[in-house]
């Protein structure tokens, strides 16, 4: 049992410590208006039966939005973020995150607020190309 558990820790959560979910679990009570709306629309498989998480620890990181099965993070971004140190660190932080196989895809938090259904459209666009990306894998093997 407890093995299964630190297999799944290491899988759902890529190793983060107890600090990096405690804090997550915080931002999941604090959620931006930004993040309120769009998760609106990605709760309970919403989106091509996609399950999402919300403030989602990933090693040392905490993704706004995470779906584990087709290893992808969406992140709404704040004025902080065109900050020019903000900016190197997410740029850092993707990288690292696309490093691990998982890809990020960022919305501002305007985008968010004025133009939901666009973003989601987004949203659906990119997971049908990581759906069909997987199928070719595996008809190809």
């Amino acid at each position: 049992m407890n093995e299964d558990k630190n297999t799944f820790q290491r899988t759902m959560y890529m190793g983060a410590n107890k600090e990096t979910r405690k804090r997550a679990l915080e931002l999941r009570k604090n959620m931006t208006n930004s993040e309120r709306k769009l998760w609106g629309y990605l709760r309970n498989k919403q989106v091509l039966g996609y399950k999402f998480r919300r403030q989602h620890a990933l090693d040392l990181f905490i993704a706004d939005f995470y779906c584990h099965e087709a290893r992808l993070v969406i992140e709404i971004d704040g004025m902080i973020h065109s900050k020019i140190k903000q900016s190197e660190w997410d740029i850092s932080r993707t990288a690292e995150l696309n490093r691990q196989g998982i890809q990020v895809i960022r919305f501002t938090n305007n985008q968010v607020l004025n133009e939901v259904r666009n973003v989601v459209n987004e949203i659906e666009e990119v997971l049908k190309l990581i759906q069909r990306n997987k199928y070719l894998n595996t008809t190809i093997t």
